[in-house]
């Protein structure tokens, strides 16, 4: 799956396959992955004026 920098303080890239997404934060070299989020999450996030509260509030912690 390839990653596309965001413009986030929090978050570094993202990236999405199918049901997969993947979230880099500028913290760590670390990348998780969050599988079963549908597209609209995704496009949510990638729409989101702040991606680290998005994903704090619609992903963090509701995803595998």
């Amino acid at each position: 799956m390839s990653m596309i920098l965001v413009n986030s303080s929090a978050i570094r890239a993202v990236g999405y396959d199918g049901y997969t997404l993947a979230v880099q934060f500028h913290t760590s070299d670390t990348v998780y992955t969050h599988t079963g989020v549908p597209y609209s999450v995704y496009a949510g996030l990638m729409q989101a004026g702040s991606k680290g509260a998005f994903y704090n509030l619609h992903i963090r912690g509701k995803y595998r």
